[in-house]
């Protein structure tokens, strides 16, 4: 199944970062020496619920960048796809993998050097959701075609993937009320944060920030989104495990 990810913005292949209120009141843009020590491009994943939009909308914010949204709900077979998995998983993938590599085009047009950018996806995770729901002769004819687009898309120079425990992503989903997601299943929400887990696991391509979301809630709580921006700020290279501890409400 294709990822419905987290609230998207409208219909653009860049959406400049929303304000945030009162809670981002002390988000004031940074000295441009610090803001030169960060990734240019970073991606947040995670499955369905994690938060993925959230966390980008807040970081672009943050450096003053360019913000990249998923284009969910312009999927035409989606809601199909809900009805009825089975009859409609290949159409509904192949559109998301066509309209995230013509957005990844459009970025790598864009001058990455000029400006930060966060998006809420990663390019290489859509073949997780199409090993869940392809049959085995249509993910022979995915991945031929995903070995000739994946090459041609921009690796970010960080990939932060959003965790949290089963329950906590059926509550978030339900929490934000899409009627096309009324029907997801517990166990393939499940399924799906396990196939992330694995993919994460074997994943090397760029710095890795591993991020467990189970217990904070960075909306609601300046300081879980504090604790959570300076992990970001300090990561580099390799593979980092932040594991956040839940602060007084």
């Amino acid at each position: 199944m294709a990822d419905p990810g987290d609230p998207a913005g409208g219909p653009g292949a860049f959406t400049p970062a929303p304000p945030f209120g009162n809670l981002r009141a002390s988000s004031i843009r940074e000295p441009r020496e610090r803001q030169q020590e960060r990734p240019r491009y970073i991606a947040v994943e995670g499955p369905i619920g994690v938060g993925k939009t959230t966390l980008a909308q807040i970081l672009a914010e943050r450096l003053g960048g360019r913000l990249v949204l998923e284009q969910v709900e312009e999927n035409p077979f989606l809601a199909a796809f809900y009805e009825d998995a089975r009859k409609n998983a290949f159409q509904t993938q192949l559109f998301f993998l066509l309209s995230r590599f013509q957005q990844q085009q459009q970025l790598f047009q864009q001058d990455l050097f000029s400006q930060s950018t966060v998006s809420d996806y990663l390019f290489a995770k859509d073949r997780i959701f199409a090993a869940l729901t392809l049959e085995q002769n249509e993910m022979g004819l995915y991945d031929r075609l995903f070995e000739v687009l994946g090459p041609r898309v921009v690796k970010p120079d960080l990939v932060i993937y959003l965790q949290a425990r089963n329950e906590v992503l059926l509550r978030r989903i339900a929490r934000r009320g899409r009627s096309f997601e009324r029907g997801i299943a517990s166990g393939y929400v499940e399924a799906l944060a396990s196939a992330y887990s694995d993919f994460f696991f074997h994943y090397e391509e760029t710095p890795l920030l591993v991020v467990n979301t189970s217990d904070i809630d960075i909306l609601a709580n300046e300081a879980d989104l504090e604790a959570l921006i300076g992990v970001i700020r300090r990561h580099r290279k390799g593979v980092q495990h932040y594991l956040p501890m839940a602060t007084g409400r």
